[in-house]
Formats: structure tokens, sequence, C-alpha cells
């Protein structure tokens, strides 16, 4: 019962498959295999336009170079109090690009885009002592399983675009966000204005899988230089295009994350029916926050359960009692149908 994070999962065995093929032999380096042009074509085709691709390892990587190839000078990226980016990533998008971060608030992981409106204001491109704006970055799906709306993407979208700022994604959980939305990856991006995206693999079947996507090839000129001096250009960059190609062959991406998904509804509906277990707030993704009591976390790590207790929200100081727990569930492509049972049951 492995519900700690979707990173606990391993990789999926036809990924899996798809890089032993791709182990012996011989490819050029740097990205200029026939693979890695073929993975990228695969990229332009699922957005329906021509794209700017380029291979790192790790999310952090992801997020942190894409806000560091719009950064300037005093630079401020704006994101949700909550993002990953500021509360996970130990400095990196300031390390890597000197991008401040500005955080915004919002309920439910999402930024509010009248608080964006206000904070944006703060820093006008002429405020040489606070510093300008620079970009905005979303997470989606959130860092609380939540979801943006495409409604939701498009005012924050708009807001960017009127004060000049390019748009972030953050899709550490791309997949499942899309399939929650039951929206094209074109839909859910530049068509609603998003400018670059983080598109994740790693959390949804791959080994070690992530890319920068940019919508606008012409904003991705300084990218090669940017992800060298971080040390991401891998030399058998291959084997991270092998891993998409498996990933997107016959949609095997989405049915990963539709799965996990589901057992994720299952998690939602069997606490909803639990006496004693609440739902903490509404989640349309892969992530499940509840509330139990201790006694039940307790018994149901002691049985091998897997799973972490949550910060309890400021803005929610009365969410949990004082025999209780707010703990964070994470579903994966291997979770079975046996482990969410076998957890509601440590519940009953």
């Amino acid at each position: 019962m492995f519900f700690a994070s979707d990173n606990w999962a391993g990789a999926h065995s036809k990924i899996a498959e798809r890089l032993l093929a791709e182990s012996g032999g011989f490819a050029s380096a740097y990205g200029t295999s026939d693979l890695d042009k073929r993975v990228e074509a695969k990229f332009a085709e699922l957005f329906e336009r021509e794209v700017s691709v380029f291979f790192v390892a790790t999310g952090t990587a992801a997020n942190s170079l894409s806000l560091a190839s719009v950064q300037k000078p005093g630079g401020i990226s704006f994101c949700h109090a909550e993002a990953h980016v500021a509360e996970d990533e130990c400095g990196a998008p300031d390390f890597f690009g000197g991008a401040r971060l500005a955080t915004v608030e919002g309920a439910l992981g999402k930024i509010d885009p009248k608080a964006l409106a206000t904070k944006v204001a703060r820093f006008p491109q002429d405020a040489i002592h606070h510093g300008r704006a620079a970009a905005v970055t979303i997470t989606q799906a959130t860092e609380v399983g939540t979801v943006y709306s495409l409604a939701e993407i498009d005012a924050i979208a708009a807001i960017s675009k009127a004060n000049g700022l390019p748009l972030h994604m953050d899709g550490a959980r791309f997949a499942n966000a899309l399939v929650a939305l039951d929206a094209s990856p074109a839909e859910m991006t530049w068509k609603r204005g998003v400018d670059i995206l983080s598109f994740g693999g790693t959390k949804n079947g791959c080994w070690c899988a992530e890319a920068i996507v940019f919508f606008n090839p012409e904003q991705a000129k300084e990218m090669h230089f940017i992800r060298k001096r971080a040390a991401q250009l891998f030399s058998k960059s291959r084997f991270i295009a092998a891993q998409f190609d498996g990933y997107f062959e016959d949609g095997l991406w989405l049915d990963l994350a539709r799965h996990s998904n589901r057992m994720a509804d299952r998690l939602r509906a069997g606490i909803e029916r639990t006496p004693d277990a609440r739902l903490a707030w509404p989640t349309a993704s892969n992530e499940v926050f509840a509330v139990i009591s201790k006694s039940a976390a307790k018994s149901a790590e002691d049985k091998g359960a897997k799973f972490y207790e949550w910060p309890i929200p400021e803005a929610r100081p009365d969410l949990v009692g004082e025999n209780e727990a707010l703990i964070r569930l994470v579903t994966s492509f291997a979770t079975t149908e046996e482990d969410v049972a076998g957890f509601l049951a440590c519940l009953a």
C-alpha cells in the first residue's frame, strides 16, 4: 500500500523494454540522434504545432531552466504560495537564473487572478529598487491535487499577456491533469496562452524523463546554452528520448494517468463512506488529502501503508482536530485496486 508519492513507483514495463531495445548499437550524441529527432517531432504532433523540445533529467531542472530562459536583471517570477518552485526546489530557480520568486495566494493551490494582478502591479518595469515583473508560473495539476480549469488558465494568461509576461506551466503531473479535464495537450497549453511547459514523465511511469517545451521556438534560442551550462545536456540523450518514445506509443501515457486517477477516485469515494474519515478538500488528479484519526493513521502504518502527514494549511487552522491527522495519499500507474481496498480497510 504505497501512497507516499508517485515517485515511489517504478517504471512501466513497456518503457523499460523500449530502453533495453535502444541499449545496443551506436547513435550520435547530445540530442542529434534519429531517435531524439523523431521524439521531438512526436511532441510537435501531440501539441499540434511546431515546438522546441529540450530533454532534462528532473522536474526541478525543467522548472528552473524554463524560468531562467525568460529572466532579466531584477526579474520577478510569480507563483502560488504553495508551488513546488517555491516550497520544494531548494532555491534552484534563483540559483540557475536569478529568478526571484514572488508568491501569490489563492484557494486550493491555484493562483487567484485578482491577487496576481495586484502583486504584478507592485513590480513595474521601472522598479529599479524592488525588481521588475518577468514571468508567471502555474502548476498543473497543483501541489494539493486540484486542477486549473481551462477558463482558469485563460484568466491567468490574460493577466500575464496584459503585462507582457511569459506564462510557464509546471506539468510534473501534466498527464493526470489532462485526463481529468478530458482536454487535448494543445487545449490545456498554448491555446490557453501558455508559452513554456515543463512536461513530466517520471511520475507517470518513466525512469527519468522530463522535457522543456517551448510553444514559440523563437523564445528557445538561448536554451541550448542555458541547458548546457546547467549540466543538463546529456551525451546519451537518446535514452531520455527512448523513454518518451515508449511513453507516447499507443497513448500509453494517457492510459497510465487514467489508471492512477481512477485509483484516486476509489480512494476518495471510500474515504467519503468511512464514518471516521473525511476528505480535506476536493481533488481531481491522483492526489488525495484526507483527515483521519491518529489511531487510524498508526494502524494503517503498522499494516504497511506508506503515506505522508501533511502540514495543516495556515488558512484552515480548524481543519484538523486534536486527535486527527491530515494525510496525503498519491496513487500511480502501479497502484492496484487491492492497495486501495487494503488502505480503506485500515480506516474501517
